[in-house]
């Protein structure tokens, strides 16, 4: 056995012991199982607490979440016939510990009270959003990195999202419950530029295989059935109760639709084959919801969703096509899955759309909804225009920190 693959293998080994312990010593001095009381302890800091739904509500968005996280971003990263049965079994590791690293950074900034982090569903809702994006990062520098960069990654990924959200939802009191700045946005370009790091300090110039899977379409189809069904549930559980809550599931559903339609009007134009394959459908899907993730509890109406997910598939269709030959040879950026065009790009589309929702929005629109959707707006504390440019200045933030975290990464 070569010696370079018997110390890659302790050393994997040697991180997950070290990781698993620091943890259980963190979870023993600080982690306490919540009662039913502390449902306020976050109140007006992270968007999944703002509101105060009972704990066995939030258990069906729990599962949702942990299904959309395990087998959405499992099975998407599976389509690569090299590296595919190692990426799915990195991305259940990443999984493993992103979600404890999460319950402790996120803890200390929401959920700590005399002394001690008081976990319960909000906070898993929490540290499940937190693995999406870090998920998300994994796939612009997959077959790149091995399982032990790959931890240290997403020790520093999950440290640098926490912050980004901290200073985004309860700093500056931005509404971005299905996380198209937190989630799509950060991950997407913390990834790429550690993809471009590594490029820049990679010393083997062979060519990456990066060959598709036989099986590819296959895993394809059972992602893309999942995104259907549990991502609309996941993109609201976040959202306010009641009457509003309806309003992002339609939307996500709406905008799935629309997106799905769109990868039949582009894909035989851009490309020779007649039918859409099944990858191109997911990741139109992806955008879709990468679109919604801020303005799904806004748009009052249900054109306004089926717009922006059209938007969404013609753009991750186009980027696939035209943008990502671009960062290939010019940008030196190598993006394995494509998480620019389906979670990037689509997330800041989303994020415009919200600062434009967000400026028009009135109590009448919301129907003596605004304070769920707008807190300081329906309180009186701040005009819509004000936040509109609090919508609009967490762009910049989100771009600063993810590009600053990828220069730390990489």
């Amino acid at each position: 056995m070569p010696e370079h693959t018997v110390t890659s293998r302790l050393q994997l080994s040697g991180l997950c012991f070290l990781l698993q312990i620091l943890t259980v010593i963190l979870f023993a001095v600080f982690v306490r199982y919540s009662p039913e009381s502390s449902a306020e302890l976050c109140s007006q800091q992270l968007n999944c607490s703002q509101r105060k739904p009972d704990l066995g509500f939030q258990h069906p968005r729990f599962r949702d979440g942990n299904l959309r996280v395990l087998l959405g971003f499992g099975l998407l990263v599976a389509f690569l016939g090299r590296y595919g049965p190692g990426s799915v079994a990195t991305s259940i590791l990443t999984t493993a510990f992103a979600v404890q690293w999460a319950i402790l950074i996120q803890g200390f900034l929401y959920f700590f009270l005399n002394g001690k982090i008081h976990v319960g569903a909000q906070s898993m809702v929490s540290a499940d959003f937190c693995t999406a994006a870090i998920l998300i990062s994994a796939g612009a520098v997959l077959g790149r990195v091995n399982p032990v960069q790959m931890l240290l990654l997403t020790l520093l990924g999950v440290t640098l999202f926490s912050l980004n959200e901290y200073i985004l939802l309860s700093l500056m009191g931005v509404s971005d419950s299905g996380g198209s700045l937190t989630v799509h946005t950060f991950g997407a370009y913390f990834g790429l530029m550690v993809s471009r790091i590594l490029h820049q300090s990679c010393m083997d110039k062979r060519k990456e295989q990066q060959d598709v899977g036989p099986l590819s379409d296959v895993f394809a189809v059972v992602g893309t059935i999942y995104l259907w069904i549990f991502w609309p549930g996941f993109s609201s559980a976040t959202t306010a109760r009641d009457n509003t809550e309806p309003w992002a599931v339609l939307n996500t559903y709406f905008s799935l639709a629309a997106s799905t339609l769109a990868t039949f009007v582009l894909s035989p134009v851009l490309y020779e084959d007649s039918t859409p394959r099944m990858v191109q459908i997911q990741d139109a899907a992806l955008a879709s919801t990468a679109v919604m993730g801020m303005p799904g509890e806004m748009l009052v109406t249900p054109f306004g969703a089926l717009v922006a997910g059209f938007l969404a598939g013609l753009i991750s269709l186009l980027g696939f096509r035209f943008l990502t030959p671009v960062l290939r040879s010019r940008l030196k950026i190598q993006d394995t899955c494509g998480v620019h065009n389906v979670h990037g790009v689509p997330g800041i589309l989303g994020a415009l759309l919200g600062t434009l929702l967000a400026a028009l929005a009135t109590a009448d629109a919301y129907s003596g909804r605004l304070e769920l959707v707008f807190p300081l707006v329906g309180q009186g504390s701040r005009t819509a225009t004000d936040q509109a440019l609090c919508q609009l200045c967490a762009l910049p933030i989100t771009l600063l920190l993810a590009a600053l975290g990828g220069c730390l990464g990489g």
